[in-house]
């Protein structure tokens, strides 16, 4: 296993959530209840999955690694902003099921954002993907691969969030509103 492929990986659980949020804000712009914890799980993923997982494998191990090279920098700026962008549109959707919680009708902004980051999720992993290809195969030695994978396995707290997660992702996957 490498680094770039342990990214890979993520990847694949990501599009499972990307997936889930689409039916999510589509169930919702139908008028369909979901309940308010499953949407709370949505977020959470994004928080502690996308945000503290792996954006920061990329940001702080991954993308300086390639950096180091001269290589596909812009490429590496253009991510990093995307990151912000999803950041932004993940506190959003927080803020507005808070308020949609405490009483306020905020399921329109709620389903809104939920949609927005769908299609960000779609079009960044979609380029993403594009960039491990030439990372891998221009850029990265073997060695480099194996460290960043060893790097990625030291951080146990990350094991157990991933576990997690994934177990969310199978809940959320088996919900009444998903499978309808």
């Amino acid at each position: 296993m490498s680094g770039t492929e342990t990214l890979r990986n993520d990847h694949r659980q990501i599009r499972r959530l990307e997936k889930i949020v689409v039916r999510c804000y589509t169930k919702l712009n139908e008028g369909i209840d979901i309940p308010f914890s499953d949407i709370d799980m949505i977020v959470s993923i994004m928080s502690e999955f996308l945000d503290a997982i792996h954006y920061a494998r990329e940001e702080d191990q991954y993308f300086p690694c390639v950096a180091s090279y001269d290589s596909l920098k812009q490429e590496i700026r253009v991510f990093m902003i995307e990151h912000e962008f999803g950041r932004r549109i993940a506190s959003n959707i927080s803020k507005y099921l808070q308020k949609w919680k405490s009483g306020e009708n905020q399921q329109e902004p709620v389903a809104r954002f939920l949609k927005a980051y769908s299609v960000y999720l779609d079009d960044h992993l979609t380029k993403e993907d594009k960039f491990f290809d030439a990372a891998e195969n221009q850029v990265l030695s073997q060695d480099e691969e194996k460290m960043m994978y060893e790097e990625f396995r030291a951080v146990t707290a990350v094991a157990t969030k991933l576990e997690d997660m994934i177990k969310s992702l199978d809940y959320l996957e088996s919900t009444p509103w998903m499978k309808n």
